[in-house]
């Protein structure tokens, strides 16, 4: 287990010598410590970038996929070890640790598949006076920022497409889980990346030491995942020299169930977009929307599948619901749900934490959630399902579009042209239509509004890390 800073190819302390206390949400007991990263190690791995970029620019696409697809491989070679370490760090259920290890490795395979099919254009002019050709090249040297929640999946969602357009890359990961995006360079490392396109640099110093490698003119890329606040500031501090951002921030997912829905496919559904990753997801439903006819039904099954849910350490493989990140999770949690209560909603199962070491909130059910309860205008990031009664189709989609959010909403209905036609209604860059489930690597993953800028994973999420360059020429 690697616990140093990845700079240049080099394993190293930070440059002050401090460390960062890793805790194992399931106990709040220290797992290990690693490297503190300083503002000096951000601009030194920088340099590495910097250095390493113009012969990985030059790479062939071809040496670039293998060296991608070795990663790939290399990963599920240690899925065992690297779900167990994310359960350590992250806390979540063995299951969802398996399930995020496959998915991270996808976006290795996918974007090996990618590198090569890096296109330009060329065209003959309107007016008929030269061609027009267009070139791809990478944008530069991207400073990539990722959130604790999904530690694996978010480093190779943002490091595959880097490094397939040539470009290298510095990691900051969250400083609650950076033991996981240490392993995946070690991992690159190993599959043959060359020294500098990848370094890894953890920090509680988030604000200074991004601040300080978006202010240096080498950085030409900032990929952030997090929550809408700190998107705005980096957004801010990005603007000062130029930088290209891609962002994606935080979401308040509606849930929609009609009468006419599939009631046992909905409830499956309600069950991974709520419960994947305990409900520490920004893809998570948020408010579940649900037509009067069955809105009762519906409560009730959800609450008797939420409270069948095996919870407890993560890291027992019958565990269906681990603990939260932290103490202040549960805090948030908390609150939100004695609110909610207090403003007239019913408790259908759950709500209540419980004693005992660790971070644990148990999965929790609230029916006749008012309208207007300010749970259903903040980001949970828990096992709680508000459930909030609507009449007629402009009704939902008024409550649904009610946020300053939209990543992405979730619809089941029987009726195919309704769905449709809510898909395009719905103020989201993605649409669960009839699923519970919609990241997928060769999709484009983003989001409107306060919820994000550019897209991740698909081609889309390749070019994201690219410039296009203009030649007139004539032949």
């Amino acid at each position: 287990m690697q616990e140093e800073l990845f700079i240049g190819g080099r394993w190293r302390p930070a440059s002050d010598g401090a460390r960062i206390t890793v805790l194992d949400p399931a106990t709040a007991e220290t797992l290990t410590t690693v490297a503190n990263g300083t503002v000096e190690d951000g601009l030194a791995a920088v340099d590495a970038a910097a250095a390493a970029l113009p012969g990985w620019a030059a790479t062939a696409p071809r040496a670039r996929a293998d060296i991608l697809l070795r990663a790939f491989t290399l990963m599920h070679e240690r899925a065992d070890e690297l779900a167990t370490l994310i359960v350590r760090e992250n806390g979540k259920a063995l299951p969802d640790a398996r399930a995020e290890l496959n998915y991270a490795a996808e976006f290795f395979r996918w974007y090996a598949e990618e590198a090569v099919r890096v296109a330009g254009t060329v065209q003959t002019a309107p007016g008929g006076a030269n061609r027009i050709l267009v070139l791809r090249q990478p944008i530069g040297v991207s400073v990539l920022v990722t959130p604790w929640n999904f530690p694996a999946a978010m480093a190779t969602r943002k490091i595959g497409p880097a490094l397939a357009a040539g470009c290298t890359v510095v990691l900051k990961p969250a400083s609650e889980t950076p033991l996981t995006a240490l392993a995946i360079a070690e991992i690159l490392a190993e599959a043959g990346a060359p020294a500098g396109t990848v370094n890894v640099v953890p920090s509680t110093r988030s604000g200074p030491m991004v601040s300080a490698m978006l202010n240096d003119p080498r950085v030409r890329k900032l990929s952030f995942t997090g929550s809408t606040e700190v998107g705005r500031t980096l957004l801010a501090t990005a603007a000062e020299s130029v930088v290209s951002t891609s962002m994606e921030l935080g979401g308040n997912a509606p849930f929609l169930v009609f009468d006419d829905a599939d009631l046992d496919a909905a409830l499956d559904g309600a069950m991974i977009a709520k419960m994947r990753n305990g409900g520490q997801a920004c893809t998570a439903a948020n408010r579940f929307f649900v037509q009067r006819g069955v809105a009762e039904e519906f409560g009730r099954r959800l609450a008797e599948r939420m409270s069948a849910l095996r919870t407890g350490p993560g890291i027992d493989p019958t565990v269906e619901l681990g603990p939260l990140v932290n103490a202040a999770a549960v805090a948030k949690v908390s609150e939100l749900v004695d609110e909610t209560v207090a403003a007239g909603a019913r408790v259908l199962t759950g709500g209540k934490r419980p004693d005992g070491p660790g971070f644990h909130y148990p999965a929790t059910v609230l029916a006749d959630v008012p309208a207007d309860a300010d749970i259903l205008g903040e980001e949970i990031f828990g096992p709680v399902a508000p459930i909030v009664i609507f009449d007629g189709e402009a009704d939902a989609v008024r409550h649904a579009n009610n946020s300053e959010h939209g990543l992405v909403s979730y619809v089941y209905t029987g009726d195919l042209a309704r769905g449709l036609r809510l898909a395009e209604a719905l103020e989201s860059g993605m649409v669960g239509l009839n699923r519970g489930l919609v990241s997928e690597p060769a999709a484009p993953f983003g989001g409107v509004k306060q919820s994000g800028l550019g897209r991740e994973g698909g081609h889309e999420g390749l070019l994201e890390y690219t410039e296009s360059k203009y030649v007139a020429v004539t032949w």
